[in-house]
C-alpha cells in the first residue's frame, strides 16, 4: 500500500513540473526575446473587436485580427533593428480587466494594447504602461486634432497613440421637426447642425406643443436617462452646458459651482415640464435609443454605430422609416460640446527593454504608414488628411473633423474614472426624483467624486511620481 501511494505521489509531481515546464515554454515563445537569437524578439499585441479586415469587412476572410496580422507582416519585412514576430490576440471586451489584472499579476502583460482609452486610462496610473513621446513626430501632432491627444496625455506625457474615434453627437428626428413647423432648424443631411441654447429651448416647445398627437401618440421632444453608468458622457455633457469645466487641474472635480448647479436645474426644469421622457431615472440608455427609433423621441444620443445601425434597421425593415439627422449638443456660450471615446495602441512595461523597443515602433508603423492609416475609415479618422481622402464617399467624416475644435476630455485623466462612473447616475436619480434640489446634487456628487479621485491618487504615479 505505501508502495503504491509512493508510485503515486512520484507520478503527480511528475505531471505537476511537465504542466509548469509547458507552461513556462509556451510564454518564452509567445512573448520575449529568444536567447538563442539575440536578434530575435517576440511581441504580442491584444485588441478588444474593433472592425473585420484590413480596409473593409467585404474582404475574404475579413476578421477582426486581419488588420494587425497584415499591419505585422509589412512591419516584418521593412525593419531593420531585429527580428521581430507580432502575435495578434483578440480579447473579449467583457474579459479585458480580468485578463490584464492575471497578466499584470504574472509579470506577462501584452506588448500592446489596442483599445478605447477612456477604460485603459487605469493602467496608466497604476504604472503599467510607458509613455510613447518619444515615437510621435510633429507630422502627426499637425495631422492629428490637439483635442485627440489631450485624451491620450497623462500628466503631461502621452500614452496612447490617436488611431479612430467614435463621437458622441444628438441625433433627432427631422420629420418630427417639420411635422411641428420647425423646419428652419433642419440641418442638412451630412451637417452636424449647431444650435444655441435658445434655439433649442425653441425646439422643445416647438415639439412638446405643436407636435401632431394624431401622428406621434405618446412622444416627447427629448429623451433623459440615469438608470446606470451607460450612456454617462451625454450626462457628462449637459452639466457642462453652462461652463462649469468639471475638472480643475489637479484633476478634482469642481462642478458645485453656479454654473454647474445651473445645468442641475435646466436638467430638473426640461424633464419636470414634460420636455423628456418620464421616469427617466430608471431608463437606461438602452431604453432612450428604442424609444427613438420608434419615434417616441424627437431628440436623443447616438454615435456612428449607433447611428449606422439605425440607418441599417430602417432599411432592413426592423425599425419605422423616418429622416435621421445629427445634431450638437448645444450650450450657453453658443460654442457646441463635443466630446469622443478615442481608439488607440498602448505599449505595456514588459521589464524588457527590447520588446518595450519593437512594441514602439510598431505602434508608430502602424499608427502612421500612410496605406495602413485608411484603416481608421472603419471608424471615424483622428488624422485630418485620411478625412480629406474619404469624404467623398463619406461625407461626415468633414463634419466630425470640423467638431474636433470643441471636444472636451471627458474622463479628465483622472484615476479610479471607471469607478466615478459609479457616482454619477445615482445623482442624477435623486435629482430627478426630486430626493435633492439640483444645488445639494451637484454638492454632493462633487463630495463622492473627489472622495473616489482621492483614494485611486494615493496609489497613482501621474500623482505620486
Amino acid at each position: 500500500m505505501k508502495r503504491k501511494r509512493l508510485l503515486a505521489t512520484v507520478a503527480a509531481l511528475a505531471l505537476m513540473i511537465s504542466v509548469i515546464s509547458g507552461c513556462s515554454g509556451s510564454g518564452d515563445k509567445s512573448s520575449t526575446a529568444d536567447s538563442s537569437d539575440k536578434n530575435k524578439v517576440n511581441i504580442t499585441v491584444w485588441l478588444t473587436p474593433q472592425w473585420k479586415g484590413v480596409l473593409d469587412a467585404s474582404e475574404k476572410g475579413a476578421d477582426y485580427d486581419s488588420f494587425f496580422k497584415y499591419a505585422a507582416q509589412k512591419f516584418k519585412a521593412q525593419y531593420k533593428k531585429y527580428d521581430a514576430n507580432v502575435k495578434v490576440e483578440v480579447i473579449a471586451a467583457d474579459q479585458r480587466d480580468q485578463l490584464l489584472n492575471v497578466n499584470l499579476s504574472g509579470g506577462t502583460p501584452p506588448d500592446i494594447f489596442f483599445e478605447s482609452i477612456f477604460p485603459m486610462g487605469d493602467y496608466v496610473h497604476r504604472g503599467a504602461m510607458v509613455p510613447i513621446d518619444d515615437i510621435i513626430d510633429e507630422k502627426a501632432k499637425s495631422d492629428i486634432a490637439q483635442s485627440y491627444w489631450d485624451a491620450s496625455t497623462f500628466g503631461g506625457k502621452t500614452y496612447f497613440y490617436p488611431f479612430e474615434h467614435n463621437p458622441g453627437t444628438l441625433v433627432y428626428n427631422a420629420d418630427m421637426f417639420k411635422a411641428a413647423g420647425l423646419e428652419k432648424y433642419v440641418g442638412k443631411e451630412n451637417e452636424i447642425k449647431t444650435w444655441s441654447l435658445d434655439e433649442y429651448q425653441e425646439i422643445l416647445d416647438g415639439l412638446k406643443n405643436d407636435l401632431p398627437k394624431d401622428k406621434y401618440s405618446n412622444a416627447y421632444p427629448m429623451g433623459l436617462f440615469a438608470l446606470n453608468n451607460q450612456g454617462d458622457t451625454w450626462n457628462l455633457a449637459y452639466l457642462r452646458m453652462f461652463g462649469n469645466k468639471f475638472f480643475d487641474d489637479q484633476g478634482n472635480v469642481i462642478l458645485n459651482d453656479q454654473n454647474g448647479a445651473k445645468a442641475a436645474a435646466w436638467l430638473k426644469k426640461i424633464y419636470d415640464g414634460g420636455y423628456t421622457n418620464p421616469g427617466a431615472e430608471s431608463v437606461s440608455s438602452n431604453d432612450t435609443n428604442a424609444m427613438f427609433q420608434n419615434q417616441q423621441l424627437a431628440i436623443s444620443f447616438t454615435n456612428p454605430v449607433l447611428f449606422n445601425n439605425s440607418k441599417i434597421s430602417m432599411k432592413d425593415g426592423k425599425s419605422p422609416k423616418f429622416d435621421i439627422r445629427l445634431a450638437n449638443i448645444p450650450s450657453e456660450s453658443g460654442d457646441p460640446l463635443a466630446f469622443t471615446y478615442v481608439v488607440g495602441a498602448s505599449v505595456f512595461q514588459s521589464g524588457d527593454a527590447k520588446r518595450v523597443e519593437v512594441a514602439k515602433d510598431f505602434v508608430k508603423f502602424f499608427s502612421s504608414d500612410p496605406e495602413l492609416v485608411k484603416s481608421s475609415k472603419n471608424g471615424i479618422p483622428v488624422r485630418s488628411s485620411v478625412v480629406k481622402q474619404f469624404e467623398g464617399t463619406n461625407p461626415l467624416f468633414a463634419a466630425y473633423d470640423a467638431d474636433s475644435k470643441y471636444m472636451f476630455n471627458f474622463t479628465g485623466s483622472v484615476p479610479g474614472y471607471s469607478q466615478l462612473r459609479e457616482v454619477l447616475y445615482p445623482a442624477l436619480q435623486a435629482l430627478y426624483t426630486g430626493e435633492e434640489s439640483p444645488e445639494e446634487v451637484v454638492e454632493d456628487y462633487q463630495k463622492n467624486a473627489n472622495r473616489v479621485i482621492g483614494e485611486n491618487k494615493k496609489n497613482s504615479i501621474i500623482f505620486n511620481p
